[in-house]
């Protein structure tokens, strides 16, 4: 070995030395200690990474609920299972969760109830026609069809029915919120599975252009919003419900000449009403 090489090693060795010994005292001294409980509550998480709590995944999750920056209860995935273990892990109470599942706020159908201004070619995802030209309806504000809610869905739960209007099927749901996300049309929302009445139309045309360009159009008559106590406003032509405050059976639904605010499921208010007429008269007699 050259007699010149010795020093250099020397050295070189001498500053490794020094530099591994620098670290080990840097990750002695400035070391965080994982909570042991992240661990636990991320095997109990769905694994999905789909964000519906609002972090950016599942690992994000449990850091945040450990830390008690999230509700145990915060996983729409997981559900009461998942919360229940994720309570019992931190030893505290899971409380209840309401489950979420996403509704469709449009029931235009193209041709048969939107009006159709000319036929598009091009590239078929929502996202792409809501850029180009808006798809092939006459109204800007509803479905495009292109089904980009569909492939959002990692679970499956939403698809393109007949008319070519999005689905959601309740059962498979878990309230993630992609397919909400994925909608350039803001169409999609997440809404108690309880929940039934709904304005099922977007659009903020004025009435008669809304009435030109679709059959089922929220036309901003306003019969609805003056017979809910203040629970329905008009905004922009357009009724919103703040649910808050909102009475469903003392809404007109059957008023609406376009049906755009109705029941989801048409027949869960009429139990209910005779419901209502038999325990008053029972009460009567």
């Amino acid at each position: 070995m050259e007699p010149t090489l010795i020093p250099a090693l020397v050295t070189m060795g001498g500053l490794g030395a020094l530099f591994a010994g620098g670290l080990a005292f840097a990750d002695r001294k400035l070391r965080v200690e994982e909570d042991p409980r992240i661990g636990d509550v991320l095997s109990q998480l769905p694994g999905a990474n789909c964000g519906g709590c609002g972090l950016a995944g599942c690992q994000d999750f449990a850091v945040k609920v450990v830390g008690g920056e999230k509700a145990v209860t915060g996983c729409p995935v997981g559900g009461p299972d998942v919360a229940a273990e994720i309570a019992r892990i931190l030893g505290v109470e899971a409380g209840e969760s309401v489950r979420l599942v996403a509704r469709v706020l449009c029931r235009g159908t193209a041709g048969e109830h939107a009006a159709v201004k000319a036929g598009y070619v091009g590239p078929s995802s929502c996202a792409a026609k809501a850029l180009v030209a808006g798809g092939e309806k006459a109204c800007l504000h509803g479905c495009l069809g292109g089904g980009d809610c569909v492939d959002a869905c990692q679970f499956d739960a939403i698809v393109l029915n007949e008319n070519g209007l999005p689905e959601v099927i309740d059962e498979l749901c878990t309230g993630c919120g992609a397919c909400v996300t994925a909608c350039p049309r803001d169409i999609i929302e997440l809404h108690p599975e309880d929940r039934q009445l709904f304005v099922f139309c977007r659009n903020r045309d004025d009435p008669r252009t809304a009435r030109k360009i679709c059959a089922v159009a929220c036309i901003g008559c306003g019969i609805c919003a003056k017979k809910s106590d203040g629970a329905i406003t008009m905004v922009e032509n357009l009724a919103v419900i703040d649910y808050t405050r909102l009475d469903p059976s003392i809404i007109p639904v059957d008023r609406c000449s376009t049906k755009a605010i109705g029941f989801l499921h048409p027949a869960a208010p009429v139990a209910d009403e005779s419901a209502g007429q038999a325990a008053s008269a029972s009460a009567a007699g």
